[in-house]
Order: C-alpha cells, then sequence, then structure tokens
C-alpha cells in the first residue's frame, strides 16, 4: 500500500548521511516516525567523490530509517552543500496586463522568471530563486501581491547557484541507492526550518550550522533569506587539527574533541591533564588540557573571522538583532557560543530541532537540524513523496533492533 502523507529529508553530509522520516497530521503538524543515518563515505567537503561508495552509504542509511518507520522510502527531500555555492539579491519586474490590472499567479511566476535572469557560466545552475519580497508601482514591503491592483510588479528575490557538476553527482548517488528527488535545497535554507523562529528571522540573524567539511551561513532579515553561502571548514578539520598537535590517530583525534573538547578560559583548568593515545601504538601519554582547547581555538577563531568577513561583506554587520545561532555536530563544543560572542560582539546560542512531535527525543539535536529542516521544508511546500507500506510490523521491529543494537554497541565498547 503507498501513502502521500508523508514526507522524507535526505541530509548527504560529509560525515554521515541521515534520513528522518514525517508523519504529516490532520492539523498540519508533523511527528518524527523515523531515523536512519550512517557514516558517509565518497564525500569531500559536502560533495560527491564517489558516486558508488556515496549510494552504498545512502542505501544503508536508507535501510536503517524503513526498519524504524516501517514503510519503504521511494523519494526524499536532499539537502545540497558545498564552497561551489553562491547567492545574490536580483530584481525582477513585468508589466500586469491582465483585466482591470488584476496581479494573478502568473504575473507572480512571470516576475521571478525574470529575477532569475543572472549571469551565468556553463558550469553553474540555478538551485533557488526565492521571493524576498515584492513592490506594485513603488510601493514596497508587499509579501503576497495576488489579487492587488497595480500597472507594475518588482520582486526582489535570492538567486542561489551552485555547481551543475557537483548537483549531478549528487542526484546520480541518490537516485543509484533507489530514491528518486523530490526537491534540492540549500542545506541553511532547510536548517532555518528547524531552529529559527520567526522573532530572530524578521529582527535579523545569523545561522551558522558546522557540519563536518563545511559550515554553511545563512542571513535573515525583514523575515526571509538575505544572503546564504558555504565555508569550507568545519568540524572535520578541528579534528584533523587536533590529531596533528597531539600526535594521535585521527579516530581518537574525534573522540578526545567530542569527550573533552573546549574552548574559552573559563572552560580550562590548567593543571588537568588527558589520557592522549599515541599514532604508534604505545602506552597512552598524559598531555595537558591546555594544549587541547589552544589547538581548538585556533581553529574556531579561524572559523569566526571567515564569519564576521562573510557578514561584513554582505552589508549588515550592524543591523542584526538576533546575532548568531550555531547548529550541526560541530556546534557542540563546549564555550563555542560564548567565544562567539566575545569574538563577533553579538548574541549567540544553540540551534536545536524544536516545535515537532512523535520521536523528537532522537532528533533534538544539533546534528540532525538540516534533516529534520529538510522535512519542514518538504511538507511546507507540499513535497510530501511516496512512501510504500511495510505490511510485516514483527519483521520491520527486528530489523530496527537489530540496526539500534549495531549502532549502540560499538559505543558501549569505547565507553
Amino acid at each position: 500500500m503507498k501513502v502521500t502523507d508523508r514526507v522524507v529529508g535526505l541530509d548527504v553530509g560529509t560525515t554521515k548521511i541521515c534520513f528522518i522520516v514525517a508523519q504529516i497530521e490532520d492539523n498540519g503538524s508533523l511527528s518524527i516516525i523515523g531515523l536512519g543515518s550512517a557514516p558517509s563515505d565518497g564525500m569531500v567537503k559536502g560533495m560527491v567523490n564517489d558516486i558508488d561508495k556515496a549510494a552504498v552509504a545512502i542505501s544503508t542509511a536508507k535501510a536503517k530509517a524503513e526498519a524504524m518507520c516501517g514503510f519503504k522510502i521511494d523519494s526524499a527531500v536532499v539537502g545540497l552543500t558545498g564552497n561551489h555555492i553562491l547567492s545574490k539579491n536580483n530584481r525582477g519586474m513585468v508589466a500586469v496586463t491582465g483585466q482591470d490590472k488584476e496581479i494573478t499567479e502568473d504575473d507572480v511566476e512571470r516576475a521571478l522568471t525574470s529575477a532569475r535572469a543572472v549571469d551565468l557560466t556553463s558550469d553553474m545552475e540555478i538551485l533557488h530563486a526565492i521571493p524576498r519580497s515584492y513592490i506594485i508601482d513603488g510601493q514596497e514591503g508587499i509579501h503576497d501581491p495576488v489579487g492587488m491592483h497595480g500597472s507594475l510588479l518588482e520582486v526582489e528575490a535570492h538567486v542561489v547557484t551552485g555547481s551543475s557538476a557537483a548537483i549531478r553527482n549528487l542526484i546520480k548517488s541518490v537516485e543509484r541507492a533507489g530514491i528518486a528527488i523530490d526537491d534540492i535545497v540549500l542545506e541553511p535554507i532547510a536548517s532555518c526550518e528547524a531552529v529559527l523562529n520567526e522573532d530572530e528571522r524578521e529582527l535579523g540573524v545569523i545561522l551558522a550550522d558546522i557540519g563536518g567539511g563545511t559550515t554553511d551561513l545563512a542571513i535573515f532579515m525583514d523575515g526571509s533569506i538575505y544572503y546564504s553561502s558555504v565555508i569550507p571548514v568545519g568540524g572535520n578539520h578541528v579534528t584533523h587539527d587536533i590529531a596533528v598537535g597531539l600526535s594521535t590517530p585521527i579516530g581518537e583525534a574525534e573522540r578526545i574533541k567530542l569527550s573533552r573538547g573546549r574552548v574559552g578560559r573559563e572552560n580550562r583548568e590548567e593543571d588537568e591533564h588527558i589520557p592522549v593515545a599515541s599514532i604508534s601504538g604505545e602506552s597512552d601519554r598524559q598531555l595537558p588540557s591546555g594544549m587541547l582547547s589552544d589547538i581548538i581555538e585556533a581553529r574556531i577563531r579561524e572559523m569566526l573571522d571567515i564569519i564576521g568577513r562573510e557578514v561584513a561583506g554582505a552589508g549588515c554587520r550592524d543591523i542584526l538583532p538576533g546575532g548568531i545561532v550555531f547548529t550541526g555536530g560541530g556546534s557542540q563544543i563546549k564555550g563555542l557560543v560564548a567565544m562567539a560572542e566575545n569574538y563577533l560582539g553579538v548574541p549567540a546560542r544553540t540551534g536545536r530541532p524544536y516545535g515537532l512531535n512523535g520521536l523528537i527525543d532522537l532528533v533534538s539535536n544539533p546534528v540532525y537540524s538540516t534533516g529534520v529542516g529538510l522535512v519542514c521544508y518538504g511538507a511546507g511546500h507540499g513535497l510530501t513523496g511516496t512512501v510504500e507500506h511495510d505490511d510485516n510490523p514483527l519483521q520491520s521491529f527486528v530489523a530496527w533492533l537489530r540496526n539500534w543494537l549495531s549502532d549502540i554497541i560499538p559505543h558501549c565498547r569505547e565507553s
């Protein structure tokens, strides 16, 4: 039996592949009913570099999500990132020619088509053209012009472009895993749906989604997106710095980052030492925790510098009362919020998915902000997709239990 009252989000990241499945309730609210996550493969800095490996990783995460929710997943709203992403705000203008000069949906679409007329190189294509506001005969600040009267309709749109090759490689990897694509969405646009509130978007706010290989940025003003970009620095860079600075394997560096990573003088204990495995495999060494903090702070400082330059370049550094909201796996480093407030001079907080029902405890972590945001975006744009019901609930439960144990046992061994 196939049903279409569910929406699926697929976050294809540098470090993890994640499916989120949500049920659309009668009142329009979303209830999380499935989650499937697997380590990424074939991905570098948010982009596919091996289609077959990426497809296998997507299939693994898909199987886990299906086992949990009891449905076969056929399609999904897919997130896209990478430092090939560019954006600009562009205006489109059309004459209103209908009867009585009443603006119709067709007029709005023609105006958006006009706004999409941006200069593109042969290797780039338009991913989004998001209307920010409309102007009718010089009257600004209109959000829904349909039904209004006027002679000249203008639209200011946020136009996002990306590499055609990067987009095609992502599409091919997802389709090779047996998933049809309902839509491709820039990841910071999706993440904002999960973690930002209306007041923040209206007053002005920066969203910084720190992933494994990249940090996605989005600036919102007057209730809509004003600027978006992707910077090629993420959590994996912190891990690599720790591995080099402490002469320890990558896996050990990631473990230390997650368990002991912190920044800010107020979080230091100068006399504290931490056990660190050596690359040679010899017995653990005891190193001052301050060494770890110094390494992490240097990379975070670089990231904050880049964010500051991006915001200044967008021309809105001093007009964002909402400050900055960090999300993504890299946002969980202790002391990041306080350091950002001191360094950037704006309010800061950590953003987590909120406002959902169902298995919300499973996804109320910044790691899942993009996946949850893709579900929210899909529901808001009518991208319900298709999933096929599994008629054997016992088999689904056994599969879910097997996948849950495969995830939890390695963590138990590590601890």
